[in-house]
């Protein structure tokens, strides 16, 4: 499930990165948190395999919180982020120790912590990995919007079960979720009864990784991660505010 490509184009890691804070706890885990806390809607963020100190990550958890939302970044891979030149744990052994279900369980009290906190609205938006837990949280009624961006481990069983508006932007080159399969995630959002609202767009010309692992040298793959961005964060604003 997990190709090369989920893992190319590794960004270099900064913890340092972004115009928010970094905050011990968030529902019991580290977090980078961006925008107003008083704000009554809230979105969380869920990294890819390299984890929360992402610069591109950050920026694009800043640029939602400029929107109007308190966004939170959690660590949920634990300090331990998938490093491609350990020989020692490829992905097929890394992810064992970090599988999105744990990582699922793990985002239900960020979420109670928000809604203590005075959201009334939560959420959720994943890349790649991330996705698949975002998925879970939206089979499980958690959020009240979803975003997947080029999902990895992400099947069509799991779309059936999906409870709250999704949108899913895939790319045109992803051996992970290739477009056929993005495809058939949208047939099943059109064919279902449930009338779950839905937004469907494959990307061309990109990528898997693309929204969120682009280099900023490169105008095209900016332009591209920024109309995504414009995307997720239109779908936010008319499903949770």
């Amino acid at each position: 499930m997990a190709s090369p490509q989920c893992c190319a184009n590794p960004p270099t890691l900064n913890p340092a990165a972004g115009e928010g804070k970094v905050v011990d706890s968030f529902g019991g885990i580290k977090a980078y948190v961006a925008g107003a806390q008083e704000s009554k809607a809230a979105v969380v963020l869920i990294s890819d395999v390299y984890g929360f100190d992402a610069p591109n990550l950050r920026k694009i958890a800043d640029k939602v919180a400029s929107s109007g939302y308190f966004v939170v970044v959690p660590d949920f891979l634990h300090g331990d982020p998938f490093v491609p030149e350990d020989a020692d744990r490829p992905i097929a052994v890394w992810i064992k120790e970090h599988t999105p279900g744990k990582a699922f369980e793990e985002a239900k009290p960020v979420i109670a912590a928000l809604k203590e906190q005075g959201a009334s609205s939560v959420g959720a938006a994943g890349y790649c990995w991330g996705a698949k837990v975002v998925a879970e949280l939206a089979k499980a009624n958690e959020i009240q919007a979803a975003v997947m961006s080029h999902p990895s481990f992400v099947t069509v069983d799991d779309i059936k079960e999906v409870k709250c508006p999704i949108a899913i932007l895939g790319a045109e080159t992803d051996k992970t979720s290739p477009p056929e399969l993005v495809k058939q995630f949208e047939q099943v959002l059109a064919s279902s009864n449930s009338g779950i609202a839905n937004f469907v767009k494959i990307f061309p010309g990109v990528s898997h990784g693309w929204t969120v692992r682009y280099k900023s040298e490169d105008a095209a793959a900016v332009k591209s991660a920024e109309e995504a961005l414009v995307d997720m964060v239109d779908w936010f604003n008319k499903n949770l505010k």
